[in-house]
């Protein structure tokens, strides 16, 4: 369904001199540098995939969806997505997608969502018994229908963002672009997201592209993610293989029957507390009177948490997995995950 191959784009960024006289001087000539948004990058996805695109903060995930979109055209390379070409703006491409961003609103502030539905139904030329039923589903499954009455502007920023999940599965796009759909929600609104937009790519299918920031948003709806640096592809597969490839390190967390990691700090090495134990092998994250929380290599897990059964009173123990997004930070910056 997106097909993207050889991706590039460059934009000229004006380089302005710093001070007083950088300011005047530039008002006459100025400086221009180029930034690469995008290098050479390509990746396909296919129907019924949600893809997370992960990277920091202009790594170019944002320019690779607005690309896809047909918002901006790229310098160089070839995207066809549903076989059209996305800058061409055609009406058979864009009734099929549909982009959501949850830093930018599609609906109008000053009515209520229910008459900016009406509004769109008239744009997509959705049948009036298909859309009735489509917005009565989504409405119920987002628990939002008491709130298709109350104006844009005066709903919760979690109550905007399912209106505007609303808006744009009306017509039941085969394709959707999700740039950051759930920041600066709650963990209540997060989490019914994220189900609704999993019970939805089981029942539709389409083809979905996200980014975000929310390590939770990539764990729960992701199987397969792109991590993007300086503009480029440094990695495209599954998630459990970042896991199981990269990330070498495991959390042990005991609770304590009684006090006896107090005396620990954080970045100690366990070693030093614990006689017997190999030194360099763990690290104190977190400790307490009643919670020691370690991190070790994966080999050496069950050792470390051996000694802490042996040596401390324990009344429960686990083993964790390191976060997915320590692991993946640590990809980005080719830096050992240790």
């Amino acid at each position: 369904m997106i097909r993207i191959e050889g991706l590039t784009k460059t934009f000229r960024v004006h380089q302005k001199d710093p001070g007083l006289r950088g300011s005047v001087r530039s008002l006459f000539k100025r400086k221009w540098v180029e930034k690469h948004a995008l290098r050479g990058a390509s990746l396909a996805v296919d129907e019924g995939e949600i893809v997370g695109l992960i990277g920091a903060n202009g790594a170019g995930k944002t320019t690779l969806v607005k690309i896809a979109a047909g918002i901006i055209h790229p310098t160089s390379g070839e995207v066809k997505v549903l076989g059209h070409v996305p800058f061409k703006r055609e009406n058979a491409f864009r009734s099929q997608i549909s982009l959501i961003m949850g830093q930018k609103a599609q609906l109008w502030w000053d009515l209520p969502a229910g008459d900016c539905f009406l509004l769109l139904r008239e744009i997509y030329k959705v049948p009036h018994a298909a859309f009735k039923d489509r917005l009565d589903h989504l409405a119920t499954t987002l628990g939002v229908v008491p709130q298709l009455s109350v104006q844009v502007r005066r709903l919760s920023l979690g109550e905007r963002m399912k209106m505007e999940l609303i808006a744009a599965l009306l017509h039941e796009p085969r394709v959707v672009f999700l740039d950051e759909p759930t920041i600066g929600l709650d963990l209540t609104a997060q989490r019914a997201i994220r189900k609704f937009l999993l019970d939805y790519r089981a029942v539709r299918r389409p083809a979905m592209l996200l980014t975000s920031h929310y390590m939770e948003d990539i764990e729960s709806l992701c199987e397969r993610i792109v991590i993007l640096k300086d503009g480029g592809i440094v990695y495209d597969g599954a998630l459990a293989t970042v896991v199981s490839r990269y990330g070498i390190s495991k959390v042990v967390i005991a609770q304590l029957a009684a006090p006896g990691a107090a005396h620990m700090r954080a970045g100690d090495d366990l070693a030093r507390h614990l006689p017997g134990l190999r030194a360099g092998i763990a690290e104190v994250l977190e400790a307490g009177d009643s919670l020691i929380k370690v991190k070790a290599r994966k080999d050496v897990a069950p050792e470390v948490a051996a000694a802490l059964l042996t040596q401390l009173t324990v009344l429960d123990i686990e083993i964790e997995a390191e976060d997915i997004g320590t692991v993946i930070e640590a990809m980005i910056r080719k830096d050992p995950v240790a």
